[in-house]
């Protein structure tokens, strides 16, 4: 697996869970606009969509039409339905595997 094997939504998925879990946004916080994200991470506009049904299904953010997205109350990840955990787990596998990649190709060059 190579880092390309994350996909672009997952990118967004991996970041904004991990600054929703480590506390550097909270509850209530609204997200950049799809516009902004699709900018910051030089994806289209449906794959920031994409993103954020994601972070959504995973309880970790709300959406209001016309108002924007914003972070949820903190769930851990026992607060979560089974389907939301599992996401959360290829999430972390694939964050991982990436990583790993990275590593492994540090060393052989």
């Amino acid at each position: 697996m190579s880092n390309e094997a994350v996909q672009p939504y997952q990118r967004i998925v991996q970041d904004y869970s991990e600054k929703i879990h480590l506390g550097r946004l909270t509850a209530g916080t609204k997200l950049p606009s799809t516009r902004e994200l699709a900018e910051e991470y030089g994806v289209a506009a449906g794959t920031v969509q994409r993103a954020l049904t994601e972070l959504r299904t995973a309880g970790l953010i709300y959406s209001h039409q016309g108002r924007g997205s914003f972070v949820s109350g903190t769930k851990s990840n026992a607060d979560l339905d089974p389907t939301a955990r599992l996401r959360a787990l290829e999430s972390q596998v694939a964050e991982l595997s990436a990583r790993l990649d990275r590593i492994e190709q540090r060393r052989d060059d």
